[in-house]
């Protein structure tokens, strides 16, 4: 689905889910200083950007990343999320600080899985960070562990880097308050899902500067199921993947022989069955009502 065409707004460029505008009048006061951001509907898997959206994710991605921005003591990019913001996206959409973003993506990881795994299993570290011998599928990290990835184009694949090469890119200072930044948010993340029954199990944040403050700030999006890897602490077991409030039902379908797709090809996934669509709704709304104590309309 293409990005709308929003009075007042002029779009300029369109991520995986998310479509960015900028006032249409530049010489308005202000104007070159903000950005609209629109979450779609859109859901991406294998770096695919799928034909069938899931209903409502956009909002629900919206309305968590704002619910998180107000619990954490972090500056961020949101200027307002009603005042100003087109009628058709309201709800879904942000007007926010133009950031000048670092091209790191900044990932704290608090439990063992995934890349992280992968990578553990071959060298005992994840981003050269070395970990105890021992570990499996799920097994918790304490203290949690700063894992960066260097962006990528849409469609291309993130690249896992070490410490030292966002100390290339960003600067010794800059690096240092990246990983700061992010294990402080992943900490304070980490006990507030907790107390709703929810491991948080890693997470990725991006960050820009300021140019009006001078400060590191957070933007994006932050701590939603797109960006973040949710588990049910009920169900939790080590030595195993664990359930998650995610792309987890789109991941399964993909691979089956159901789909008949062939991921190592450089073919486009298939539509969406409706009963995958619907099931994968479903777990973003969990996550997002049992996160917020809310119920999402």
């Amino acid at each position: 689905m293409s990005a709308p065409e929003l009075a007042g707004w002029t779009h300029v460029y369109s991520g995986k889910v998310r479509d960015l505008y900028v006032p249409a009048d530049l010489s308005a006061p202000g104007a070159d200083e903000r950005v609209l951001v629109v979450a779609s509907d859109r859901i991406s898997a294998f770096d695919h950007v799928l034909s069938s959206e899931i209903p409502d994710k956009g909002r629900i991605l919206t309305q968590l990343s704002l619910w998180w921005f107000e619990q954490l003591k972090v500056p961020n990019h949101v200027i307002s999320a009603d005042e100003g913001v087109p009628a058709e996206v309201v709800g879904r959409a942000m007007i926010c600080k133009k950031l000048q973003m670092y091209p790191v993506e900044c990932i704290a990881r608090g439990y063992l899985t995934g890349t992280g795994l992968a990578e553990y299993r071959q060298s005992q570290t994840v981003c050269d960070v070395p970990l105890p011998a021992g570990l499996v599928d799920g097994s918790r990290l304490e203290p949690a562990i700063f894992t960066p990835s260097a962006k990528a184009e849409v469609g291309e694949h993130d690249e896992n880097i070490n410490y030292e090469a966002v100390v290339k890119l960003v600067g010794a200072g800059t690096a240092e308050t990246l990983r700061s930044l992010t294990l402080d948010i992943y900490t304070a993340a980490e006990a507030i899902a907790r107390n709703r029954g929810i491991i948080l199990a890693d997470t990725k944040v991006e960050f820009g500067l300021d140019p009006a403050t001078g400060e590191v700030t957070l933007g994006d999006e932050v701590l939603t199921p797109d960006s973040s890897r949710f588990w049910d602490a009920a169900l939790y077991s080590p030595g195993q993947a664990q359930p998650s409030f995610d792309k987890q039902y789109v991941r399964d379908w993909l691979t089956s022989p159901e789909s008949g797709w062939d991921k190592a090809s450089d073919t486009p996934p298939p539509a969406l069955p409706a009963d995958v669509v619907e099931r994968t709704r479903a777990r973003y709304v969990e996550a997002y009502e049992r996160l917020t104590g809310r119920t999402f309309a």
